[in-house]
């Protein structure tokens, strides 16, 4: 018999459980008739169901279902003009996912009924005649479950690092744990093994702070990588910004929301943070060719950004086919909505924005008051969570914008990646330019105001080279995707030691191993905020493949027996302690090299192999490749970190003083207590760490 309807409230959007039914609303600002389609269950071939939601209240679709209860499968069929020419693609006879769904209850099939235009038409027929294939999508099309309100998350054990003793560890949910011996089998690859007692235990050993997760929001794998028999592994082709992923989850349905939530319950009471990699710049339903799963079926118009000259095709910031109008105020509400949602129920800690600079965009520039960047830093569900900018989009649309974000904003310094990589692996950065790195970047963040806590330190990332990759090949090797080796970056900054790939050979081997630990020090004991790449810090390898994004195999999957007794897992500790005890080098200014009264020392002093300072004259010099810095403590002792990027050994004059060699690159092993005076050799291609005694 029929159900009661009733037209409930336009307000909160989604599925909203309330007594005796379920509250739904859409929002479409030119959608014609909205109407709810209800599945028996996520096999459902069709809808046993469907209730039009005949109340609209400011562009908002809305209708209150009585009987309706939590596990009821759901979507929408949307009606308005089929007129790409105006940039409205509806299409009735397209089952769309709810954006506002909490939980995914199937995903999309690949199949020609998930397409609106019919093939044959398109794209070589002119705008007018982009025919509607009339395939109905209910069999195949993603759907949504009604999700009874998950608790509230507890805000008493988040552990609320501050940025000056935060270390970020990216990783993949899967690929950590897909190989892990020490995780139960079922567990592999899921939510609930990332968070056992093993993997915490060696991320707390560590010393991490914080996990940033690859995408964890519902996506999608594009129908091209099906059909070559890969997937979309790192996860930059979101659906669903409400839903966790459901192939993460040990246990399929509404299981994933409780699964997270535990997850990030068990970090916490590690100590450990949880950030989100998050992709508010595109969806998973791509370029003008791409298929009606969601917003492009709800409102085309109002979702994307779409190209004024022919608005049939999308402005494509993103590289990926299209780039949600994000300073539209649905779109702005989403995202919000979005964000307070998995920081508020979910627990998340804070958030790594994807292609961020996009976010900024309201015209084609860039803007930091732009209306969603303003909304994220004046929501006070937000304030005081960790807010990261990938500072750049597409690189034709002028896309790098590092340095010009505001406020609580911290960034991905792709400066210092690169300039890092010049000055260790023989690409021509000067130490003018390394110096500026290892000392914060005040060139990039000081003029806005900003101090080091802004740049978020990196040398790898999932997108290219692993670290030990990275001074193994000179060439990337990525025939496995399917694309002619013609996707991946180009210019990596890197070198092999001599020889390409695998190798035995001694010599080259130790070279490796120690420009590792060059790059690796170099991290850790610069100013800002460092980011380590999961496994590099005992040498994970993607065989030379720097662009993994479809590789869900061994290729990514960490692979644990390199972790087995690794003398650089104890290196990386042990830089971890160091920066740990002292502030020296974890500063929340800059540097400003003035002359402190009690001692009669500058805060930072850069020096020669002679002792002596270096003259601003010095920093443009191409033959000056070693030098020092000396740092005060807070403690007052004083650290000397000296660097020797070139094939020949050299000679430090030390400072009056008595001091003790922390760190030399040159062997990973243990170091002598010995005190040493007057000077101290830096082999080739080696770092040295000394404190004052």
């Amino acid at each position: 018999m029929p159900r009661n309807v009733s037209p409930g409230t336009h307000h909160p959007l989604g599925a909203t459980p309330r007594h005796g039914g379920v509250n739904f609303a859409l929002f479409s600002e030119h959608a014609e008739r909205v109407t709810l389609c209800l599945f028996d269950s996520s096999l459902s071939q069709r809808p046993t169901e469907t209730i039009s939601l005949e109340w609209c209240t400011e562009h908002v679709h809305h209708a209150f279902v009585e009987g309706i209860r939590p596990g009821q499968v759901y979507g929408y069929r949307v009606e308005g003009p089929w007129d790409p020419v105006r940039g409205h693609r509806f299409d009735p006879k397209k089952v769309l996912l709810d954006p506002y769904a909490r939980v995914v209850a199937r995903e999309a099939h690949w199949d020609p009924r998930i397409y609106s235009y019919r093939a044959d038409e398109y794209p070589d027929a002119s705008a007018s005649q982009h025919l509607l294939n009339g395939f109905d999508s209910a069999s195949t099309a993603p759907l949504g479950m009604v999700l009874d309100p998950p608790a509230i998350a507890w805000d008493a054990n988040r552990p609320r690092i501050p940025w000056s003793d935060t270390l970020i560890y990216e990783l993949h949910v899967r690929g950590f744990t897909k190989l892990h011996p020490d995780v139960p089998p079922q567990e592999r690859g899921t939510y609930k093994g990332l968070a056992s007692d093993p993997v915490l235990e060696y991320l707390r050993r560590l010393g991490v702070t914080a996990v940033e997760l690859l995408p964890v929001q519902h996506f999608v794998t594009e129908e091209r990588l099906q059909r070559l028999g890969l997937r979309n592994y790192w996860g930059y082709q979101p659906l669903g910004y409400f839903a966790p992923e459901p192939s993460y989850s040990s246990v399929p349905g509404s299981e994933a929301v409780a699964e997270f939530q535990t997850m990030v319950r068990r970090f916490h009471e590690a100590g450990i943070e949880v950030i989100l990699d998050v992709v508010f710049n595109h969806t998973g339903e791509l370029g003008h060719d791409g298929p009606t799963l969601s917003f492009r079926g709800i409102d085309n118009a109002s979702y994307y950004r779409l190209d004024d000259t022919d608005r049939t095709k999308y402005l494509n910031y993103s590289g990926c086919g299209n780039t949600l109008r994000t300073h539209h105020p649905a779109v702005v509400r989403l995202v919000i909505d979005s964000l307070q949602y998995w920081v508020q129920t979910m627990g998340v800690d804070g958030f790594r924005f994807d292609l961020a600079a996009t976010l900024g965009r309201t015209d084609s520039d860039f803007h930091r008051s732009a209306p969603l960047l303003a909304a994220i830093s004046q929501s006070p569900a937000l304030d005081g969570t960790k807010l990261i900018a990938e500072p750049w989009d597409l690189k034709e649309a002028g896309g790098d914008q590092l340095g010009q974000f505001a406020g609580a904003w911290s960034e991905w310094n792709r400066c210092f990646r690169d300039d890092t990589r010049r000055y260790w692996l023989g690409h021509g950065s000067g130490p003018g330019n390394f110096a500026t790195r290892i000392a914060g970047s005040s060139d990039i963040f000081s003029p806005r105001g900003r101090g080091p806590r802004a740049s978020i330190n990196f040398v790898t990332a999932h997108d290219g080279f692993t670290l030990a990759d990275l001074v193994t090949y000179r060439r990337k090797r990525n025939l496995a995707n399917g694309e002619n080796d013609q996707d991946g970056e180009d210019w990596n900054h890197n070198w092999n030691c001599g020889l390409e790939g695998p190798t035995t050979d001694a010599a080259v081997l130790s070279l490796r191993a120690r420009q590792r630990r060059n790059l690796l020090a170099t991290l850790m004991l610069s100013q800002g905020v460092p980011m380590l790449t999961a496994g590099d810090e005992f040498g994970r390898t993607q065989r030379g493949n720097n662009n993994a994004y479809c590789q869900d195999n061994e290729i990514n999957w960490v692979d644990w027996s390199l972790a087995q007794g690794s003398r650089s897992v104890e290196f990386v500790r042990s830089l971890v302690r160091l920066r740990s005890a002292d502030k020296a080098f974890r500063r929340e200014g800059f540097f400003h090299g003035l002359v402190d009264s009690e001692t009669g020392r500058k805060d930072v002093s850069w020096v020669l192999d002679d002792g002596t300072e270096i003259s601003p004259e010095q920093w443009s010099d191409p033959d000056l490749a070693g030098f020092g810095a000396a740092m005060a403590g807070e403690t007052g002792h004083w650290y000397l970190l000296l660097f020797n990027p070139t094939a020949r050994a050299c000679t430090f004059t030390l400072p009056k003083s008595d001091w003790r060699i922390l760190v030399d690159t040159w062997s990973a092993g243990a170091l002598g207590a010995a005190a040493i005076r007057k000077s101290v050799d830096v082999r080739e291609y080696s770092l040295v760490l000394l404190r004052e005694v």
